[in-house]
């Protein structure tokens, strides 16, 4: 059982119209080539053809100001209240996927959660888990108004993508770090349990976060900076920081967050699974084992099937992951909880 940290499939299915109830080539054959996100790399089931059984589905809106709209979102949001409608109507479309698709399940606490594991133990009918993560927390008008969300399910939250009233992000280079209401808002996050997503942070605002925040921390889809640099990957510290924290990093499939120099655009054959090994590798090194980092691949997060490593056309091809590190002589148990059982480790002493 793959699991996969990091997947905007509400903001595809809503910002481009992707039915990702069809089989990828449905969808492929809609777009043909025409999607500003790039060629279509994720549908329901194309994850579990590729044997996914759980992936972290994404709350993500786009500030109207962002001048970092490079995937083609339409609508952003201009104040508090458009993220939140935007948001709220993201996190309805996964309560409708687990109404209408019997294999579907939102996965809020440990049952749900067992229910989905324990399908894979079966030779058919898999489920399919979706653990709400929410990507820039502005859909939260007010930071008590992360128990209503966390009553609908939500059960991760990063304050930032971009920079958010609650932290700096990592794109512009602020250096605000952790504003007042950021803090206010850990202090509730702390009370119901969320686990703090650290991705798109910047590095001032992470580390206010790891200091302040008492709760699990993850990163779910970030990569090594000491391989590609930039603010947006992790340094060395925070990488050692979250695994004392026995948090998990996932690590991204885009390939120019897998390969220095590395522009969206140039041919895919440049970027292989040598490199995703490299920052596997880089954090099992620093923090003394493979319990510390998963998957968080992120597809069809502003990028497509061009702009992933060479062995890869879909999500449906993770499982080539867990071959690589066979390959490279990590050993079954190591590869296994990298594919999925790290995620799994976390939710299961982090849910209610």
């Amino acid at each position: 059982m793959i699991v996969d940290a990091h997947l905007d499939l509400a903001y595809n299915a809503r910002e481009h119209g992707r039915d990702l109830t069809q089989p990828l080539a449905a969808i492929r054959n809609a777009e043909k080539g025409q999607s500003s996100n790039g060629m279509a790399t994720v549908a329901l089931p194309e994850l579990q053809k590729g044997g996914v059984g759980l992936v972290f589905g994404t709350i993500f809106v786009m500030p109207a100001s962002s001048h970092l709209a490079a995937i083609g979102t339409k609508v952003g949001y201009k104040d508090a209240a458009e993220a939140h409608q935007q948001g709220m109507a993201q996190l309805d479309y996964y309560h409708r996927l687990a109404d209408e698709q019997n294999n579907i399940r939102l996965v809020t606490d440990r049952h749900s959660l067992d229910e989905v594991v324990a399908s894979f133990a079966t030779a058919e009918n898999h489920l399919l888990g979706i653990v709400p993560l929410m990507e820039g927390a502005d859909p939260i008008r007010q930071p008590e108004e992360a128990e209503l969300w966390y009553e609908r399910g939500l059960r991760l939250i990063g304050l930032a993508w971009d920079d958010t009233r609650y932290a700096s992000g990592a794109w512009r280079g602020s250096r605000y770090g952790l504003t007042s209401d950021g803090r206010r808002l850990l202090e509730v996050m702390a009370q119901f349990g969320f686990i703090l997503d650290l991705t798109h942070m910047s590095e001032k605002a992470s580390l206010e976060a790891l200091d302040s925040y008492p709760g699990v921390v993850v990163a779910t889809h970030s990569n090594a900076r000491a391989l590609v640099p930039g603010e947006r990957q992790l340094s060395d510290t925070q990488i050692r920081l979250i695994g004392e924290r026995h948090g998990v990093i996932g690590v991204v499939l885009s390939n120019s967050f897998l390969k220095a120099g590395h522009r969206r655009g140039e041919r895919k054959e440049l970027v292989t699974l040598d490199q995703v090994m490299a920052h596997i590798d880089h954090i099992c090194q620093l923090t003394g084992s493979a319990d510390h980092v998963g998957i968080g691949s992120d597809l069809d997060g502003g990028f497509g099937a061009a702009d992933i490593p060479a062995e890869l056309d879909s999500v449906a091809d993770l499982a080539k992951i867990g071959d690589k590190l066979r390959e490279r002589g990590y050993e079954q148990r190591d590869v296994e909880n990298i594919m999925g059982g790290n995620w799994l480790t976390l939710l299961r002493r982090t849910l209610p």
